[in-house]
């Protein structure tokens, strides 16, 4: 007579589901412009070994790559390191590669690998934030530096008040959670910091720009963040379930109209406020 054997469901992660749902691709297309121009700010010269987290389809890292340094892409959705390959791979970049990882846990990567590490609006939306800050440090060399881009809680442009539109038609979060959007607060960034061994002094913030620009109007952008867009499709999906998905359509309608700044009616082109923040090992 046998024993029955008892298999352990896998247990999802949420993270990852959210960023796999849709297909980033489709809103990081609105992203290159800019993303290029931060990456020019950022002093990267060539052979320079740069880790760039949550990197998508390559917005930052395939620049960085073109002003030659040594670029590893990390992120948590299969489908934009699928993406990011395809891209360096088209353009015959041999100085870069993407693979799937996580920021709470950079598993494979040494300490003190990196000159640079760069995450834009990536590490931010990972759990446990003292373990993305501690595993920042951790893979960051002695003298190298770190550089986010976050969000900005209550800012009035568009990112942070998609998210805050969005948070009022979805469910609570569960116990324990962190918004991603503390990433956008000195205080807690530098209590994160600190905690993972950095001088408070080591820490600096700029308030920067990041431009979307869409060959299409504002309605049709609005109907890519509906459409691939992890945390819009979560509440859209929330929200007809209540039956209000009219007006989370309503809402998000009137602010991609109130922040477009292109004359163009054909064409989008709104600036979004975040922080950048600094971090010198």
């Amino acid at each position: 007579m046998s024993e029955a054997t008892t298999t352990q469901p896998v247990t999802a992660n949420p993270n990852k589901a959210l960023w796999e749902k849709g297909d980033f691709t489709r809103l990081a297309e609105t992203m290159r412009e800019s993303g290029t121009a931060l990456v020019s700010k950022l002093g990267i010269t060539p052979g320079m070994e740069v880790l760039d987290l949550g990197c998508g389809d390559g917005t930052t890292a395939l620049p960085e790559a073109r002003l030659g340094a040594k670029v590893l892409g990390v992120d948590i959705a299969r489908n934009l390191v699928a993406a990011g390959n395809k891209r360096i791979q088209e353009e015959g970049l041999s100085n870069i590669t993407i693979r799937e990882g996580d920021a709470t846990n950079l598993e494979g990567i040494s300490d003190g690998s990196f000159d640079l590490v760069v995450s834009i609006f990536g590490a931010m939306f990972a759990p446990k934030p003292f373990d993305v800050a501690k595993e920042l440090v951790r893979v960051t060399r002695p003298g190298g530096r770190i550089v986010m881009g976050n969000w900005i809680p209550g800012d009035p442009t568009l990112v942070a008040q998609i998210l805050k539109i969005s948070a009022a038609y979805t469910p609570p979060p569960p116990e324990g959670f962190i918004s991603p959007i503390l990433w956008g607060v000195e205080n807690h960034v530098t209590e994160r910091f600190v905690q993972a061994g950095i001088p408070a002094e080591n820490i600096s913030f700029e308030k920067d720009t990041y431009t979307f620009n869409a060959p299409y109007p504002p309605s049709a952008f609005l109907e890519t963040f509906r459409n691939y867009y992890g945390p819009t499709m979560n509440a859209f999906d929330a929200a007809e379930k209540d039956g209000k998905a009219a007006d989370l359509q309503r809402e998000l309608e009137d602010l991609f109209n109130r922040e477009n700044r292109s004359d163009d009616p054909g064409k989008t082109s709104i600036p979004a406020t975040f922080l950048r923040v600094t971090v010198k090992r």
